[in-house]
């Protein structure tokens, strides 16, 4: 026993262990093909992004969210490593059944850690085993994140962790009986049991267990290790050990995820030139080859856990985008492709092949075929990622907000649409329209740029409030804040309602503010995230110019906006273009005005009301407490959250391009996210964002005619509910006292 236990384990160790490092090999190799990074782009402040590695593996940072899963996968994941230990004990156990580790084998603080932690590791397996069956996609459809995941390799993984910690388990009961331990003492705390129950074996029989459990876990684990040497794409057991890299190397050094700002477009690795771009710049991602290293070690670390895509606004609406699906398909592609590469192959700007015959001689004919398929196409053009996938996205944030893994989805998403949009010129029809109109006049909806100021003279007309423009009525030394308006706040019914709340607010607070007027133009957001990224430059670049021009004076170039992606684009985004400036959402502001009591919220506004977060003020740029702290400040209003909200808020379908897109495919997302705040019954819909009002009040006012949402129902900015507890109630006239009874009467 003891001898064929030595032979196949160490059989098995050295064919694991060479195909492991084979595999480990390839896909470093594999990584340097994709395209360089700006320098220091993923390696500045090391030190800082070490700890961001340490904090989000021992603390777990996103997995602990969910509850029990995360709680059982931090056991899982920390024996793995912990437990290591235990295989070189198995290892001196096939030669000496009484071997244990020098120095600490038999120290009972190191035997107790070893029982608990395989103790747990074990339960923990079983946890996430049942978790996986509970929610098989067979019978869970789309609801189950594990639709699409490669089911075997998960299956796999988990059956052999759970086959490791019962050898631990096992193996420490048999050592025990094997040591004639009589009593529960720390060293056996977990495997007495065990020990009870091998008590009466012979001297020779225990050690021939011993002999077959500890060869079980050699085996074992080394059948794991040939099983991912030979699969080098199998991300769900890959990612135990390149997660640590692609976190470590994340875009944010800070340790934050990869949201806010787009990154500048690259080729080659340094930010493109766009008023003189160099003759041989690639513009976006058409070959999977263009995207940086770090796309694919993206692609190679996704462990197809489907967080990403239970929070996809996209997939939960019957659309065909996953995050997970979208990566995975791109990581098979790359990995198929790989030989052709690997071999010199590629194709030009004009699709010429740059390898000679005699470099691609040895290519296999599958990873030929695999490198003539388009990145982006239909099913009849064997494209590798569909166009209704790249445009359902609504950059939403979801998927990197709950990837473990730090997996830049949006990143990847906008790349691929830069190409198609500058290069292709092929993207949704309807988009076109805003392009054209956002070239031409500066705003979504092709609008006269004296329109901008209409809110201006209805306000004044409303109230008697006139607002100055900077530069014209008033001077920039004397303003507290620019008003940044948008386009929708400026142009947009519904939106010019939330623009003259928040005025009227600041006038009655006595901030002194001013806007732009016609000398403001889009910001360029919808343009960027649809992939126009000239235009966004153009726009931006315009911006930039105006607003450093007029702020020049300014002691603070300090910048309000009551639309969260304006706010997102020049607090994030124009530094790239170079404007600084601090910028604040609006909710911050009247957040703050309230706490200094410059607004005193004091009529009640009945109801029960629920808050929508809006994406890119709340998970691109986690601004979730002013808006609350504003609804809890107005007498009258009870609130209730809907299921889905703050980091897991569900989109409105706005983002990304999408507010100029039409749905065509499932449920409208709008929809589903007004049906889920219509299960509170509430009487006020709240959000604050002006794209957020407009989608959800068509979605209102549809269910209002439909007669599933009752008529009082009403869609509103958190601004124009403050404003309502804030403004004086006007006084009823006095009833006239009655005259007096003549005295003959």
């Amino acid at each position: 026993m003891q001898l064929a236990a030595i032979v196949i384990s160490l059989v098995t160790t050295l064919v694991g262990v060479a195909l492991a490092a084979r595999a480990a090999l390839y896909i470093y190799t594999f990584v340097k093909l994709g395209a360089d990074e700006p320098p220091r782009a993923r390696t500045g402040d090391p030190a800082g992004r070490a700890k961001t590695v340490a904090k989000e593996f021992f603390g777990h940072t996103r997995m602990t969210t969910w509850g029990v899963v995360g709680v059982a996968h931090w056991f899982v994941a920390t024996g793995f490593f912990c437990l290591v230990l235990t295989l070189v004990t198995a290892f001196g156990q096939l030669f000496d059944a009484n071997f244990a580790l020098p120095i600490i084998g038999h120290w009972w603080p190191y035997e107790l850690f070893e029982e608990v932690i395989g103790l747990l590791t074990t339960l923990g397996i079983l946890v996430l085993i049942v978790v996986r069956l509970l929610s098989l996609p067979g019978r869970a459809g789309r609801k189950s994140r594990f639709a699409g995941s490669i089911a075997w390799q998960a299956f796999f993984v988990e059956y052999v962790i759970l086959g490791i910690g019962i050898c631990i388990l096992v193996l420490r009961g048999l050592e025990g009986a094997l040591e004639g331990a009589s009593h529960y003492q720390a060293a056996y705390a977990v495997s007495y049991p065990l020990v009870l129950l091998f008590k009466g074996l012979s001297t020779a029989t225990l050690k021939n267990l011993i002999w077959l459990f500890a060869m079980l876990k050699i085996v074992i684990s080394f059948t794991w290790a040939i099983t991912i040497g030979l699969n080098p794409s199998m991300g769900v057991a890959w990612h135990r050990f390149l997660a640590f890299f692609n976190i470590f190397f994340k875009r944010e050094q800070d340790g934050g995820v990869a949201l806010g700002e787009l990154r500048p477009m690259t080729s080659g690795g340094t930010p493109i030139d766009f008023e003189d771009p160099a003759d041989d710049a690639v513009f976006g991602v058409s070959q999977v080859e263009q995207f940086s290293w770090k796309g694919l070690l993206d692609f190679s670390t996704c462990t197809e856990c489907g967080r990403c895509q239970s929070q996809c606004p996209a997939w939960n609406t019957g659309k065909p985008l996953s995050p997970k699906l979208l990566i995975m398909n791109l990581r098979e592609h790359a990995y198929a492709k790989a030989p052709y590469l690997l071999a010199g192959g590629g194709k030009d700007a004009e699709g010429n092949e740059k390898a000679t015959p005699e470099q691609l001689a040895g290519v296999p004919a599958a990873a030929l075929a695999e490198a003539e398929r388009p990145l982006i196409g239909t099913a009849e053009e064997n494209g590798v990622i569909d166009p209704d996938v790249l445009w359902s996205c609504t950059t939403c944030g979801a998927c990197v907000e709950q990837c473990p893994v730090d997996i830049e989805h949006i990143d990847h998403i906008v790349d691929m649409r830069r190409y198609q949009v500058m290069i292709e010129s092929s993207f949704p029809t309807e988009a076109g329209t805003m392009l054209k109109n956002l070239e031409n006049k500066g705003n979504p909806w092709g609008m006269a740029t004296k329109a901008r100021l209409d809110w201006v003279k209805e306000l004044k007309k409303e109230t008697g409030i006139e607002v100055p423009v900077i530069g014209e009525d008033i001077d920039p030394t004397e303003v507290e804040y620019l008003y940044w308006v948008g386009c929708a706040g400026a142009l947009e019914d519904r939106a010019k309602k939330t623009t003259k709340a928040f005025a009227e607010l600041l006038h009655t607070a006595g901030v002194k503010f001013a806007i732009l007027g016609k000398e403001e133009s889009c910001t360029g957001d919808s343009a960027r995230r649809l992939g126009n990224e000239f235009l966004f430059q153009m726009l931006g670049a315009q911006n930039v110019e105006t607003l450093n021009t007029v702020l020049e004076d300014a002691p603070v170039k300090r910048i309000v906006a009551t639309c969260p992606h304006c706010f997102n684009t020049i607090a994030n985004e124009y530094p790239q273009l170079g404007g600084h400036f601090e910028v604040i959402h609006h909710t911050q502001l009247l957040q703050h005005l309230v706490d200094e009591g410059q607004l005193v919220p004091v009529n009640p506004v009945e109801g029960l009301i629920t808050y929508h977060d809006p994406c890119y003020l709340g998970r691109h740029n986690k601004v979730y407490t002013p808006p609350r702290d504003i609804i809890a400040a107005v007498p009258g209003l009870r609130n209730e959250e809907m299921h889905r909200h703050k980091e897991r808020g569900f989109c409105c379908g706005a983002g990304g391009a999408r507010m100029w897109m039409e749905e065509r495919i499932g449920k409208r997302i709008n929809t589903e996210r007004v049906d889920e705040a219509l299960s509170l019954n509430p009487d006020i819909i709240s959000t604050a964002c002006p794209f957020c009002l407009v989608m959800l009040s068509d979605s209102a006012n549809g269910k209002k005619s439909e007669g599933a949402a009752k008529e009082t129902l009403r869609v509103v900015d958190v601004a124009q509910l403050l404003l309502d507890s804030v403004k004086a109630v006007p006084e009823a006239p006095a009833a006239p006292e009655p005259e007096p009874e003549p005295a003959n009467s």
